[in-house]
């Protein structure tokens, strides 16, 4: 790496790096797929093969467009991709419902499955809104790495390394001022994690109200799952 990055950073400016890679978000994807797909049947919202179904078909066409890098976005990517995004969502939460609404009316004799049903739409749960956020921060993946700063929308996340430039020297040389850094699937999928698991914003602040409102509903989702559904599943073990 070069010494000098701000000469690194003229050389090699941040919209003229190769994009995200697309083979994280497609993966991501596929495992939510198959997650659904893997559900009992009593939590499906619609017939097995229809929502994985839809949603294959929607990655397809976005996959065609940036087969390796997110590099290119039109104004139907964009719609695509946020439609599978929401259908990966609501359905998850569809899927929730119904889990909570069989342990409250006892239809659910099985610790087991319950247990299993609840680790599934938690991690469905993680990706879809890390896949959100994702989406969504600073105007999406193509965005981030193809418009200079000056060009981007407001950020809906403040990370850390947006505010680590007047550190000590090693921390500071990772900051997006100095080494003009960007958040990828993976940063978001750890808010996912961190807010699934804490109920809260760790180290990442939501800044924008839709931000919040995302932030918000996967904190509900995610306790209910953790609290209310494993909570009844362990006392059916017993």
């Amino acid at each position: 790496m070069p010494a000098d990055r701000a000469a690194a950073r003229s050389r090699h400016p941040r919209h003229q790096r190769r994009g995200e890679a697309r083979l994280p978000a497609a993966v991501a994807t596929l495992v939510a797929i198959a997650l659904y797909l893997a559900l009992p049947e009593q939590l499906l919202v619609v017939p097995r093969f229809v929502v994985p179904a839809l949603e294959i078909v929607l990655l397809i066409p976005l996959i065609a467009l940036n087969p390796r890098r997110v590099t290119r976005q039109t104004r139907a990517s964009r719609v695509l991709s946020l439609t599978l995004v929401v259908v990966i969502g609501i359905t998850n939460l569809g899927a929730l419902a119904l889990l909570v609404h069989d342990l409250v009316a006892g239809a659910a004799d099985s610790g087991q499955a319950l247990l299993l049903g609840a680790l599934q739409v938690w991690l469905t749960n993680v990706i879809a809104f890390g896949l959100a956020y994702w989406e969504l921060d600073r105007g999406g993946p193509v965005k981030r790495t193809q418009a200079g700063r000056a060009d981007l929308p407001p950020a809906d996340f403040r990370f850390s390394q947006d505010e680590n430039a007047d550190t000590v020297v090693e921390v500071a040389e990772g900051s997006s001022v100095k080494s003009d850094w960007v958040p990828t699937l993976l940063d978001y999928l750890y808010v996912s994690v961190t807010n699934s698991t804490a109920f809260s914003p760790t180290d990442t602040m939501p800044l924008s109200s839709r931000a919040k409102v995302l932030m918000a509903v996967q904190s509900v989702a995610a306790l209910l799952t953790s609290l209310l559904v494993i909570a009844r599943a362990v006392s059916v073990l017993k």
